[in-house]
């Protein structure tokens, strides 16, 4: 008989429960006494539905007030010792490695300078989580890190599930895995000499979980679908016959990506089962099902955890026949990966359109479809005749909808020519034509786009769509919004400006809700990190814009000054990439859909008077397979969309991009191929590192490295910018330098907005008469 079992589950409840329980929390109105039972109430609820499920185990260990490997930080003893710790409370600890520990200006430390509690120390660092929209908190290795086993919160979960009846599967994240989404914060320091310190405290924890009962234990291990160095790999099979000594019975769990070349090393380690991704990887699982041993278990994720289109039955059973067949050994089945990625049910969206909510699934549906799949394998498809009955109409009506498939769609697609993705001249022409249109001084000052979004344009944006206030009415409000922005940005002396983005609720749900082959839910919510919740829109059909949907703002701040004003818009990657997007036909068709939906408003804007266009494409990097082997087609694919959607303007009309927070070195040619004729990067937090890359490169287009970072309500001085341009004019010529922030602005408040572009356009003043006199006979 079949298993079914999943490796986690949505962790925020289906209210968000969790997020507003956390902020309560951290604003002192509940102790933690009462955010521990709000956690134990929502772990025991989504066990239940576990259970409700037919699921033969519920998997305790994937709950985490914050972030899984923060827990693991705590569980295992490594906490990095510049937070200098005493005597805090466990959860307290937690919290502030994860947030941050404020100086007495309220200011969180700065990374590049004393981090002692008294001047504030810095949180731990947060990336992405493989090449999900998910946020982890970054573990931190030097050689005087120890481990040891320092929190029985993973136990005492276990003895809660016990206690409420339930079988348990706990899932640790894997010691290689720990070892390698850590960063060494020493120089000259490897962090995989830690390896033979950090096993025996997995031996203890895995022998405690076996003393308490558990018979199997999920460990995650995804960097085996990473390129691995020989070290590592030839690390796991040493590693596991040390764990296999005094464990319960283990399941390897891989996900995201490919084994590949790691396909043999996988399924002849020391383990009791396998776990792989055959969503991702579905053309692995007949090797897997040849060299993984009968006696151990195979696992299949056969659902997808990382997106919400309802399976199609007949396509899962085709997938899973001839393994079910071919393995001798036990057969379960579950979701690819983790359920964390999509939002927990349906039953909260009421008012999402009937038609398109009958091809979604969620966490909950996804565990039902689970249920029903297995009866089906089993032979007892008559048991579940009505759903898989229910479940094909829905594939069919999807895939036959004309509400997906659009001809005018493909058609225009078809009619693509090799020289849609190139502007009309080389950069060094355009350059010329721009500087004379646009008369800017050197290192100009502008902004990346957004402003503070005040209480009273969130409260004029949510009466309006309550119907509280009229289109008119709305309008009125955010032109004042908007003319309020122009006039400070003015006062201030910036060179070129933005309209402040006061209409706008989100950079991709604002595009969304105006372009066709889109649908919003109400309640669709992921965590993105700790309490930070994100909804992302669903690309259910092919995209076309119908109408301008930025012309009219842009337009009207325009009309307020005689300076160059900014359109700004969302690039096709990074709508793609923070959206659930279609799995019916290749993600690059789709982004192409959305590249020239975008180049449509590129060419109105400028019809409209509006000379220099920002196309934001900050999730480039996050679209990047996990396997090298993908990259050059990926990265192709991405530039061609983004030279798509900006290509179709005059010499004279300067095009910009945004990118922020990630590592470019290795991506500089494919950002080049881009062809913006500015770029603008995050580059404060780095201290101008991030920069030297792109002087090495000798990067040809204009650049604006960040000068301040903007997620810190601290207000930099005029001379830590004078400082950090000095050194982005020692590696990329002067006269290609912009001077910006490292991001929007929206989350700011206005007061120390205003003092930090102050201090930004003094910088540039100052800098400017250096180079004056530099230049001077």
């Amino acid at each position: 008989m079949t298993r079914t079992h999943t490796l986690g589950f949505p962790r925020i409840g289906a209210h968000r429960e969790l997020k507003f329980a956390l902020e309560k929390h951290w604003r002192g109105e509940i102790d933690a006494a009462s955010l521990e039972a709000v956690g134990a109430d929502l772990r025991a609820r989504h066990w239940q539905a576990q259970r409700d499920a037919g699921l033969d185990f519920v998997t305790v260990g994937d709950f985490a007030f914050y972030d899984h490997v923060a827990n693991h930080i705590q569980l295992l003893g490594c906490e990095p010792a510049r937070f200098d710790f005493a005597a805090e409370p466990e959860l307290a600890r937690y919290f502030t490695m994860a947030r941050g520990v404020a100086d007495e200006a309220g200011q969180e430390g700065c990374a590049h300078g004393d981090h002692g509690h008294s001047h504030g120390t810095y949180a731990l660092e947060m990336t992405k989580w493989f090449d999900t929209n998910y946020h982890y908190l970054v573990p931190e290795f030097t050689a005087s890190t120890r481990f040891g086993l320092n929190s029985v919160r993973l136990f005492n979960e276990v003895a809660q599930a016990q206690k409420l009846g339930h079988k348990v599967k706990a899932v640790l994240l894997g010691p290689l895995s720990f070892l390698w989404l850590g960063k060494e914060k020493q120089a000259g320091f490897d962090r995989f000499s830690l390896l033979d310190a950090l096993l025996p405290v997995y031996e203890q924890v895995l022998a405690r979980l076996k003393a308490l009962g558990v018979e199997w234990v999920q460990v995650d291990e995804p960097i085996l679908g990473l390129d691995l160095p020989d070290a590592w790999r030839n690390a796991f099979e040493r590693s596991y016959w040390q764990l296999a000594r005094s464990a319960p019975k283990l399941l390897l769990a891989t996900y995201f990506s490919p084994l590949a070349d790691n396909l043999r090393l996988a399924c002849q380690l020391p383990v009791a089962g396998l776990h792989v991704d055959a969503v991702r990887a579905p053309d692995e699982l007949t090797g897997v099902a040849d060299w993984l041993p009968a006696h151990k278990v195979l696992s299949v994720g056969i659902v997808d955890g990382r997106n919400i289109w309802r399976a199609d039955p007949d396509a899962a059973l085709q997938r899973l026949q001839p393994v079910a067949d071919k393995h001798k050994g036990e057969l379960w089945i579950a979701p690819s990966c983790s359920l964390l990625h999509v939002p927990f049910s349906l039953g909260a969206e009421t008012k999402l359109d009937t038609e398109i909510k009958s091809w979604l699934a969620f966490a909950v549906e996804k565990l039902d479809e689970l249920r029903v799949l297995r009866a089906a394998l089993d032979g007892d498809g008559a048991s579940v005749e009505t759903e898989l009955a229910a479940a094909r109409k829905a594939a069919a009506a999807r895939r036959g909808s004309p509400r997906v498939h659009r001809a005018d769609v493909a058609l225009r697609l078809a009619r693509t020519l090799a020289s849609d993705d190139r502007r009309v001249s080389g950069f060094a022409q355009r350059q010329v034509e721009q500087r004379a249109r646009f008369a800017l001084p050197p290192l100009p000052t502008t902004t990346i786009g957004s402003f503070p979004q005040t209480a009273a344009i969130r409260a004029a944006r949510a009466a309006f769509r309550r119907g509280e206030l009229d289109a008119g009415g709305y309008r009125e409000k955010m032109q004042a919004e908007i003319a309020l922005a122009v006039r400070k940005q003015e006062e201030l002396g910036i060179d070129v400006l933005v309209h402040g983005e006061a209409e706008r609720n989100d950079m991709v749900e604002y595009f969304g809700e105006q372009l066709d082959g889109f649908v919003f839910t109400a309640n669709g919510w992921v965590q993105s990190y700790g309490s930070r919740c994100v909804k992302p829109p669903v690309i259910f059909g092919d995209v076309a814009r119908p109408k301008p949907m930025t012309v009219e703002w842009t337009a009207y701040a325009q009309s307020l000054t005689r300076l160059p004003m900014k359109g700004m818009l969302t690039g096709p990657i990074t709508i793609l990439q923070w959206s659930f997007v279609r799995d019916d036909q290749p993600r690059s068709v789709t982004t192409e859909q959305i590249a020239w939906a975008i180049r449509d408003e590129v060419v109105d804007l400028e019809k409209a008077g509006i000379g220099i266009i920002q196309i934001d494409e900050p999730a480039i990097r996050e679209g990047l397979p996990l396997r090298r082997a993908g990259w050059k087609n990926y990265l192709e694919g991405a530039t061609r969309s983004f030279r798509i959607s900006a290509s179709g303007v005059a010499d004279r009309t300067q095009i910009h991009t945004h990118m922020c927070y990630s590592e470019f070195n290795d991506i500089l040619p494919e950002i080049a191929a881009m062809d913006a004729d500015v770029i603008t990067i995050e580059t404060s937090r780095s201290d101008m590192e991030l920069l030297r890359g792109f002087g090495d490169f000798k990067y040809p287009n204009e650049i604006g490295p960040g000068v301040y970072d903007i997620h810190s309500p601290r207000v930099p001085t005029t001379e830590e910018m004078v400082r950090l341009m000095r050194k982005a004019a020692a590696v990329v010529p002067p006269v290609n330098l912009w001077v910006n922030p490292d991001c929007g602005l929206k989350t700011r408040g206005w007061p120390e907005t205003e003092a930090a572009l102050a201090n930004m356009v003094e910088a540039a003043r100052v800098l400017r008469g250096e180079l004056a006199r530099v230049a001077a006979p």
